[in-house]
């Protein structure tokens, strides 16, 4: 019974040790940023001229990315946005279907700013944030 346990642990934290963090990116120029400005403005309080962009809802990158950087999980971010429309206070940031229209989105404008699963990295973009 003990071997079976141990061989069942083990194969879970190989499964997770697999799953790559969520990295927030930017232009290849792009400087690094702190958690807590990721986070204004991901929920739309940081800077103006920044460009940000997320993945589309149901995306698991999204949810981890949130739980990560701005604490709300999937539901409590659409309301938040949905109060935030509703009062005139702000707008959701532009939705890209994947990591690659992410990364193209984010690699053509130097303002810009994403994130996306780590194992998806490449030259085109630059991990300014590892939360």
């Amino acid at each position: 019974m003990k071997k079976i346990l141990s061989i069942l642990a083990l194969s879970v934290c190989s499964v997770i040790s697999a799953q790559a963090a969520v990295v927030v990116i930017g232009a290849p120029g792009a400087a690094d940023i702190s958690a807590s400005d990721a986070k204004k403005l991901f929920l739309g309080k940081g800077s103006k001229s920044a460009v940000v962009y997320e993945l589309a809802e149901g995306n698991a990158t999204r949810s981890e990315f949130h739980g990560a950087v701005t604490g709300k999980s999937d539901s409590q971010l659409k309301a938040f946005w949905s109060k935030q429309v509703f009062t005139g206070k702000g707008n959701p940031p532009a939705t890209v279907n994947d990591a690659a229209a992410m990364k193209s989105a984010v690699a053509s404008n130097p303002n810009a700013i994403g994130y996306i699963d780590e194992a998806d990295v490449d030259g085109s973009v630059k991990v300014i944030l590892k939360p």
